[in-house]
């Protein structure tokens, strides 16, 4: 649309374009009365209207992401199960909500705060937190992800749509890929989120995936809460051709 802008309005992106130097000037005023100044009236009413419908069709047609239904809330935690040693994870597959991705390895900023994949260059990329424990290990092991960007949906748009029992694959660089079932999905305002619960040690292998959820602030560009993932190893398998790896304890 030419010289065209992008903003976001509740959470989707609308394009709107105006002049870059501010307003035109107005044409000069026609008699009132004639039909040319009626027709001209009538014409620009009517674009307006289309102008304004065809804004409103383009919002209302696009996706919200899933957000986690209360009946999806489960469990936060499991009962001891299998467990692997350690192995950088490469890629995240989750068959329910159609997710393939490559995981890039992100630690921390200099302030302290978690990287995040870039935008938009890796909006469709999941990111293992490498301080994190790997997948399978007795631990909390993390991946984030994005949920939209100005391009459309993200990786993990549909994160939120998971449900308890469903499952989640992630193959490692050893060549075993291990199977993780989902126990709960849930949303937590982000100034309340509960970094304990998330990070914190457990005495089972456990997988969180995270992502954006609820509100988006139009005002400080961010959504106000986060959508949580919950998982615990159920399993694993090796690439065939493959020595498999050694269970840990």
């Amino acid at each position: 649309m030419g010289k065209g802008r992008w903003r976001r309005v509740g959470g989707l992106s609308v394009v709107m374009s105006w002049p870059e130097d501010g307003y035109s000037s107005p044409p000069p005023p026609l008699p009132r009365g004639t039909s040319r100044a009626r027709f001209f009236g009538f014409s620009g009413v009517m674009l307006v209207f289309s102008g304004v419908l065809a804004v409103t069709v383009a919002v209302l047609s696009q996706q919200h992401a899933p957000q986690p239904s209360a009946a999806a809330a489960g469990a936060t935690s499991a009962h001891r199960g299998p467990s692997l040693k350690h192995s950088t994870p490469v890629a995240i597959n989750i068959p329910a909500i159609s997710v393939h991705s490559k995981l890039l390895r992100l630690g921390l900023n200099s302030d302290g705060t978690i990287q995040v994949p870039a935008l938009p260059s890796q909006a469709n990329r999941a990111a293992w937190y490498t301080r994190s424990v790997t997948p399978g290990q007795i631990g909390s092991s993390v991946i984030e992800g994005h949920v939209d960007s100005y391009q459309g949906a993200a990786v993990f748009f549909r994160l939120g749509a998971l449900r308890p029992g469903n499952t989640i694959d992630v193959t490692r660089a050893d060549g075993v890929t291990a199977t993780f079932k989902v126990t709960g999905v849930r949303q937590y305002p982000k100034m309340k989120f509960p970094a304990g619960k998330i990070y914190g040690g457990t005495n089972y292998a456990a997988l969180r995936l995270i992502t954006c959820g609820g509100t988006f602030d139009s005002a400080t560009r961010h959504y106000l809460s986060s959508t949580v993932v919950f998982a615990a190893l159920s399993g694993y398998r090796a690439a065939p051709g493959s020595t498999e790896a050694e269970a840990g304890t």
